[in-house]
């Protein structure tokens, strides 16, 4: 064989070596959960490629980087089998006490191109914000919020502060979720104190409760008591107000009868103070001259009797007598 069939043989071998080079790269396929980007001269396009089947330029003027559409979970908490990893979780709450809590991120991309080559490690970029994000929220809450009924509010801050440092970042990755799997404490010796201070406060609490519900039994008793004696007030109030107003009435209807028979009423007044101050008492009403002319028994059964005048009373005193003792019948 002559020089020039070997350059022809290896001419031939090397057309077909970049034929099949060329019909081998000129093509790809892209998955429905797969998303692609094309790169030319180690420039990423702009977009991703569609599902499917599709050709570019060959090797080496393009490539193709194919990344996934699924959702990738990170797990940032402690690691037994990493124990160089325990001061990485261990992180302090606002009101200075340690902690160490598991926590769960899902992410994906949305943007390849970015993902491919905006960083060297975007996963390592998103563990970093991770840990920045929980140990800020962390940072600013107290021991109880982390522990007990905090942790939803705990979760919802650290997705928002995650979210927004990945998107200064630009990597191409976006935040699903975060979900806080376990918040302990460090130690068996820290978790017993810390008990012992939870049921302290939670006797407290009860105790105070009882007082708060004492004092307010208390309070709605005095409250009603002192309802009952305005009431009382009151009623007192328009008895003495009525009383008052009946004695106005009384007196102007006796002095109407004084005005019009000032003698039958001034006697009157004075029978009737008699029998009210003296109401088992004989009265006996005398002449200026001290004979007797009259007996008047103001008991219960309410009876006079008369007494007959002295012989030696004149006929002068007769008339005076009659006179008086028809008074006393007007009254």
């Amino acid at each position: 064989m002559t020089l020039k069939q070997i350059y022809s043989w290896v001419g031939i071998v090397v057309a077909v070596i970049l034929l099949g080079v060329i019909g081998l790269t000129s093509w790809y396929t892209v998955d429905e959960s797969e998303q692609a980007v094309v790169v030319t001269f180690g420039e990423a396009d702009e977009g991703t490629t569609e599902p499917g089947l599709h050709f570019k330029l060959p090797w080496p003027i393009q490539t193709v980087e194919t990344l996934s559409k699924e959702t990738f979970s990170l797990n940032f908490g402690y690691d037994e089998e990493k124990a160089e990893n325990a001061d990485i979780v261990r992180m302090i709450t606002g009101d200075e006490n340690i902690l160490q809590a598991d926590l769960v991120v899902q992410w994906k991309i949305v943007e390849p191109n970015k993902y491919l080559f905006h960083s060297n490690d975007p996963e390592q970029i998103l563990y970093n914000a991770t840990s920045a994000s929980l140990r800020s929220i962390i940072g600013s809450s107290t021991i109880d919020e982390a522990l007990t009924d905090g942790k939803a509010k705990i979760e919802n801050e650290v997705l928002d502060l995650l979210v927004s440092l990945m998107e200064d970042y630009d990597v191409g990755i976006a935040i699903q979720d975060v979900k806080l799997q376990e918040v302990d404490l460090p130690n068996e010796d820290v978790r017993q104190a810390f008990m012992k201070v939870t049921d302290a406060r939670e006797t407290m609490n009860t105790k105070k409760n009882e007082a708060d519900k004492y004092r307010n039994e208390k309070y709605e008793e005095a409250l009603g008591e002192k309802d009952a004696v305005i009431t009382r007030a009151e009623g007192d109030k328009i008895q003495r107000i009525e009383t008052a107003r009946g004695n106005v009435a009384a007196f102007d209807a006796l002095y109407q009868a004084y005005e019009s028979n000032p003698q039958v009423t001034r006697q009157r007044l004075v029978l009737e103070t008699l029998e009210e101050v003296l109401p088992d008492a004989n009265i006996y009403i005398m002449n200026d001259d001290g004979n007797t002319i009259k007996y008047l028994p103001l008991g219960q059964n309410g009876n006079t009797a008369t007494i007959p005048p002295a012989t030696d009373e004149s006929p002068n005193d007769s008339e005076q007598n009659s006179e008086e003792e028809s008074t006393n019948d007007e009254q």
